[in-house]
């Protein structure tokens, strides 16, 4: 049997129905025994910190010290930058951590810019 390359399926998947595919990915499931998308799910951040760890001299995470004063400024400075809701923000908020992991180190200096200028105590790792 002739080896099939990965364009080959690539054009044959996008004749598919998005049903056929999940039909496919199913069958790829039970065939195999692993998920292909979480597969994909976790490659991506993978190769992303990767690439920014070659580009950017290391990726860096930004870490909630204090909230300040003005915590109500760093709540919507953190749902805006992480997309977290309202509840999740804010408890970032009230307990300090982790606001972003993983990201290239310019972003990182950003990110921290804007919170201490909301009012927060904020520090890269």
């Amino acid at each position: 049997m002739a080896k099939i390359e990965n364009k080959d399926i690539i054009e044959a998947l996008k004749e598919k129905t998005i049903l056929e595919v999940k039909e496919l990915v199913d069958m790829m499931k039970e065939e195999f025994g692993v998920d292909p998308s979480a597969v994909a799910v976790a490659a991506a951040p993978a190769a992303g910190a990767a690439e920014a760890e070659s580009n950017d001299g290391g990726v860096k995470t930004v870490v909630l010290k204090e909230a300040g004063a003005q915590k109500l400024q760093v709540i919507k400075v953190i749902r805006e930058v992480t997309g977290l809701g309202l509840k999740e923000a804010k408890d970032i908020a009230d307990a300090g951590g982790n606001v972003k992991e993983g990201i290239p180190a310019a972003e990182a200096e950003e990110l921290k810019a804007k919170l201490e200028e909301a009012g927060a105590t904020v520090e890269l790792a």
